[in-house]
């Protein structure tokens, strides 16, 4: 038999080892789960034996479809009175990708139980089987991939995640599949549960539960092994069955480990050892209630253990943004200051929280609780000896390769360098500026931009060479370029990021360059505050050189209704809002930047009503809006495409957009019109119908005074027209109306 076992995204590893250890010599990995050969032995070990897989179907025939109409016939011509009698009750699941003759994904299942039943009622002399979608005897399950059709039957039952155990549950709640992957990835799990397990937010104990079970070597399906679906199945063999039952039934053991579960709710508490006495495990557990923010270095007895937790991240609990980075700085704090020694794994379902914990990964995994993507960061925490010793470590290190002659080439960008620093440090200094740009291909063999953060941290973003370039030669000059800053800058080279610049197409636009590191630094800028992030997009979240724009917006924002279009991360609706602006509204089509912008607002204190974001098109929001702004600043893309919107290129658009942002400016209101293309040229109309002027000079600041190209700005305004007086006679009974060009 072919079997085939669903599970989650980046789980199939874990469920193509489970098909091995059931039994199985034929395994083959797909995107959405795992298929293997075995006989009905090995289809019942694994049911019992799985902790990750979702459902598991058995496939009993293929073929190519090219129409619905080929398909209906295709398939009344299957044997499904083999699988159903008139009295049995069926249902169908479908799953549908890339198929061009079907519009309608839930069409196809419609057709397929036409089928099934048109082929019943012919066998059975016009009697037919009922549909019954929540508890059929049988489930049918299709998977269309183009034209590949592929018929399944259901083996395990649709609730095979569910172990049957977890009869009360908390409001945020994991379950149970993917809290055993998490403890499957988890250090504990690697280094053979020998050493403590603790989850100090243990919610309905399912972490805690889905450990001892791994410890104990019991099997999950045991928990309740009457639910699945190949009871009902004609194939079933009641003794092979028994066979396995009693196999799995005997291979339990008396784990070597502790298990401990803490939380801060004593209804948790209660929930988790009623869970956990369903599974079986009560009396491997010690559930207890405490605040882990109120743990001593004194409480921790064990010198060697593993952290395995999810802890609240506000989506699932309603909690205010504050309220949770609270959480997550003293998570990190509590870790570091009692667990040293330890190892820690914390699942998240939003990865900026993990910067708060203030301490880097030593691996991460991207798991899906439902549809939401969650990142699981692993940390090892160092005793004192060890992190001396690695502090004594890297010191040599670095000092090794800061005292070791630079090539020539590394000496002359050092040189570079070390000149502009000299010269704007004072600059920036006097300013207040904390960030800034320090170098900007000064010297063409060492094409990159370089910006300086708060003293601690580079971002280097080299601009991608030209095809004519020897691979080599760049990457020699590239590593001579991080030599040369961390020897002018003094910054180590752990704090220097270094990311290439090429064109963005589409949704790479918005998308993460390094899905495994999600750290966020707080920068300072003007009296604010502002999230950056160096590894995982190509921009930082801050763009340096509009600092002067950004000022320019606050002292004009007080009691303006403030629009801020493409907005990025917000860094322009802070700095209204900071200028007293009565209200902002905050437009951006990549949701990922507007989490962004709202996080930068708050950590501000800007959460009030009267600040609003909008996940849009920006022309498509101007368009369906009747709104007027005082005060709008609008900052677009140099080209942008997507599936979910039409093509932008700043310079062909520019025209169209400026003139719907001026729909929406008050009769005496200011549009600040800025964009990055180097070559860029206003259209002349624009120049004819408003009153434009080039503010590009005086919104670049000095640190960018070697490209006076970094950007175009301008101000926008419509024309004040002076009042024509006119003297109109009318006879009476006679009206007139007067019409005036809105180009006048």
């Amino acid at each position: 038999m072919i079997y085939f076992a669903a599970t989650s995204a980046n789980q199939t590893d874990l469920v193509e080892t489970e098909a091995r250890q059931a039994g199985s010599e034929d395994v083959k990995v797909t995107s959405g789960g795992v298929y293997f050969k075995g006989d009905l032995r090995v289809g019942y070990r694994f049911c019992l034996w799985t902790r990750c897989a979702t459902r598991v179907l058995v496939l009993f025939h293929q073929a190519e479809i090219s129409s619905i109409d080929e398909f209906y016939d295709h398939s009344v011509e299957l044997p499904w009175e083999n699988f159903l009698t008139p009295d049995t009750t069926f249902a169908v699941t479908e799953t549908v990708s890339g198929c061009n003759w079907l519009m309608n994904t839930h069409f196809v299942s419609i057709r397929l139980k036409d089928a099934i039943v048109d082929r019943m009622r012919d066998k059975f002399d016009d009697q037919r089987p009922s549909v019954d979608v929540d508890d059929p005897d049988i489930a049918f399950a299709l998977h269309i991939d183009g034209d590949s059709v592929s018929y399944y039957i259901d083996f395990s039952g649709r609730s095979l995640a569910k172990r049957g155990y977890r009869k009360q549950q908390t409001e945020a709640c994991l379950s149970e599949f993917l809290a055993s992957s998490v403890v499957c990835r988890s250090q504990w799990f690697k280094d053979g549960q020998q050493c403590t397990f603790l989850d100090p937010f243990c919610g309905s104990g399912t972490l805690c539960i889905e450990a001892a079970m791994t410890a104990s070597h019991s099997a999950p399906g045991l928990v309740d092994p009457y639910r699945f679906a190949f009871y009902k199945l004609p194939f079933h063999d009641e003794k092979v069955w028994n066979e396995v039952f009693s196999e799995a039934d005997d291979s339990t053991v008396v784990p070597k480990c502790k298990i401990i579960g803490w939380d801060i709710d004593p209804e948790a508490i209660r929930i988790s050892k009623a869970n956990a006495k369903a599974a079986g495990v009560d009396g491997l557990i010690d559930f207890q209630c405490r605040d882990f923010l109120d743990t001593k270095p004194s409480d921790v007895t064990d010198s060697k253990g593993c952290i395995v937790t999810d802890p609240p991240y506000g989506i699932r609990m309603g909690d205010s943004d504050v309220q949770i980075q609270k959480l997550y700085t003293g998570i990190g704090k509590v870790i570091t200051d009692c667990f040293r020694g330890w190892n820690a794994s914390i699942l998240c379902g939003d990865s900026s929280l993990l910067g708060y914990v203030d301490m880097k990964p030593d691996r991460t995994n991207s798991l899906y609780n439902g549809g939401m993507e969650c990142q699981l960061a692993h940390y090892y925490i160092y005793t004192d000896d060890e992190r001396n010793a690695l502090i004594e470590r890297a010191k040599a290190k670095r000092e090794e390769r800061l005292s070791a002659p630079l090539s020539d080439g590394a000496q002359m960008a050092a040189n570079r360098l070390k000149k502009n620093l000299e010269a704007l440090k004072p600059l920036m200094d006097k300013e207040g500026v904390s960030c800034y740009r320090l170098y900007d291909a000064d010297m063409p063999e060492y094409s990159a931009a370089i910006d300086i953060y708060e003293g601690k941290w580079i971002s280097l973003q080299e601009y991608a060479p030209p095809s004519t370039i020897d691979p080599d030669d760049a990457q020699r000059r590239l590593d001579e370029l991080v030599l040369a800053t961390e020897r002018v800058t003094g910054i180590d080279m752990d704090c220097i990021f270094v990311k290439q610049r090429s064109i963005q197409r589409g949704n790479r636009q918005y998308s993460k360059l390094n899905a495994s590191d999600s750290r966020f630094f707080i920068v300072r800028e003007g009296g604010h505050r502002f999230m950056v992030n160096f590894t995982d997009y190509l921009d930082t979240g801050i763009f340096l050189d509009h600092r002067p724009v950004r000022a320019k917006i606050e002292g004009l924002a007080k009691g303006k209704r403030f629009l801020n279009l493409f907005c990025y991360t917000a860094t322009a609706t802070v700095y209204a809002a900071a200028g007293g602006a009565l209200s902002t509204v905050s437009v951006d089509a990549s949701g990922t930047y507007l989490d962004w912008a709202q996080k930068n607002m708050q950590i501000n204190g800007f959460e009030s009503l009267n600040h609003f974001f909008y996940l849009d098109d920006c022309m498509r929001y101007l368009d369906g809006t009747r709104d007027r702004f005082d005060l709008i600043f609008c900052d677009p893309p140099t080209f942008s495409n997507s599936k979910s919107r039409d093509s932008f290129d700043v310079q062909y658009d520019h025209s169209r957009l400026i003139k719907s942002c001026m729909a929406h400016l008050a009769d005496d209101g200011l549009l600040i019109f800025s964009t990055n293309y180097t070559r860029f040229q206003l259209d002349e109309y624009i120049a004819e119908i408003f009153d434009v002027k080039d503010i590009s000079q005086e919104t670049i600041g000095d640190d960018f005074s070697r490209n006076r190209k970094i950007h175009y700005c301008f101000e926008i305004r419509k024309h004040k027209l002076a009042p024509v007086p006119v003297k109109i006679r009318l006879k009476k009974n006679v009206s007139i109306k007067l019409k005036q060009d809105k180009e006048d």
